[in-house]
């Protein structure tokens, strides 16, 4: 697909992701396309999710968070961790819930504007 007939807007953080210490894609931008949407679908995804933790299990935004995260990471779940981290980002974002520190991080993130 040439690049004036894509449609999706692609975050600059999701950018970061794949971007190395020179500014440059580590990967084709045909290839950052498709983890993105992939990403940005499950994070949509976990909305759902994560809202039925809040309301019966797990009344603790951050914790939800860090237990959604830590499934993101086992191989399994088919995402990098930098992709799981950006996943739980978004995530957040969507609940109107603040970001956690995750993977042992004791510092939370700042507030988003």
């Amino acid at each position: 697909m040439s690049d004036d007939a894509y449609q999706i807007d692609i975050p600059p953080s999701f950018f970061a992701v794949y971007t190395d210490a020179r500014r440059r894609l580590s990967e084709p931008l045909p290839v950052v396309r498709a983890r993105y949407e992939i990403c940005e679908d499950l994070a949509n995804h976990l909305v759902g999710h994560a809202q039925l933790q809040h309301h019966t299990e797990v009344p603790v935004e951050s914790e939800i968070l860090r237990r959604i995260h830590a499934g993101l990471r086992a191989p399994e779940a088919g995402v990098s961790p930098a992709e799981a981290a950006w996943i739980i980002e978004r995530l957040a974002e969507l609940l109107d819930w603040p970001f956690p520190a995750l993977d042992g991080d004791t510092t939370e993130a700042p507030p988003r504007p």
